[in-house]
């Protein structure tokens, strides 16, 4: 089979914010992959701890995003020669592992398919880097945003998206330290409209607000998802219990 015609490299990095989906089964991960492209996202993460996950790449790998794009849906904890190679078979148009995978890595260059490939310490890091220009940090949350102001120090250019234990209300610290986008596994708004907010807003171009308030932002202001009565903050202190979502990932535990 010839190589997998797609560049989602482009697409996250205009984006910010790579969803990376566990779901209960193929039908909830087609779902919420769904909801995502309606909400302005274009590439989307489904994992291989989903039951059912190469259906379900079949399924959305043809669904065009609210632009009318095709899809760039990839997989990951992809971390060995089978599991990639189905992935692949199944539609898929990228392939990302938690750590370093030499067997996935193998038959992603064989085919021709990106792959994002994980890794935590500065020189598992620098060394997926060099392969494909790109790397995923995982788990970020152990080190930080400083951890990524640190590594971009050292690896100018280099396409770095810390996943694991990222909020959504975070996500702007984490480009801010110089992270290219964020994989984000839980906490995603369940409201369709919230959730094009928070798409739209990371894709606008950064400018100062009105009175020196964040960027992008009128004063005062903050979208749903980080209000102090908002959505998320309503879970994390016992008010509210989340929206059940068969597509919604295990916070922390993106790979």
């Amino acid at each position: 089979m010839g190589p997998v015609p797609c560049r989602p490299y482009d697409a996250i990095a205009a984006q910010r914010l790579l969803p990376v989906l566990r779901s209960a089964d193929a039908d909830g991960a087609v779902r919420t992959t769904g909801a995502l492209l309606a909400a302005g996202c274009r590439a989307v993460e489904l994992t291989t701890s989903t039951p059912g996950w190469a259906a379900a790449v079949a399924r959305t790998a043809g669904i065009p995003d609210a632009l009318g794009r095709p899809a760039l849906i990839g997989v990951g904890t992809v971390t060995t020669a089978a599991h990639a190679e189905e992935a692949l078979d199944a539609g898929a148009c990228f392939l990302v592992s938690p750590y370093p995978a030499p067997e996935a890595r193998e038959v992603a260059a064989r085919r021709g398919a990106p792959f994002l490939e994980g890794g935590f310490t500065p020189g598992e890091v620098a060394a997926a880097v060099r392969r494909s220009g790109a790397a995923k940090v995982f788990p970020a949350h152990v080190g930080g945003p400083a951890f990524i102001r640190s590594l971009r120090a050292v690896l100018p250019g280099a396409l770095l998206i810390p996943t694991g234990g990222i909020a959504p209300g975070e996500v702007r610290a984490w480009l801010a330290a110089g992270a290219t986008a964020v994989g984000i596994g839980g906490g995603l708004p369940t409201d369709p409209a919230e959730l094009a907010a928070l798409f739209a807003e990371l894709a606008a171009p950064e400018r100062a607000a009105p009175g020196g308030g964040p960027p992008g932002r009128a004063p005062g202001s903050a979208p749903p998802w980080e209000r102090p009565d908002g959505p998320r903050a309503a879970v994390a202190d016992g008010r509210r219990p989340p929206t059940p979502d068969p597509g919604r990932a295990v916070p922390g535990g993106e790979g």
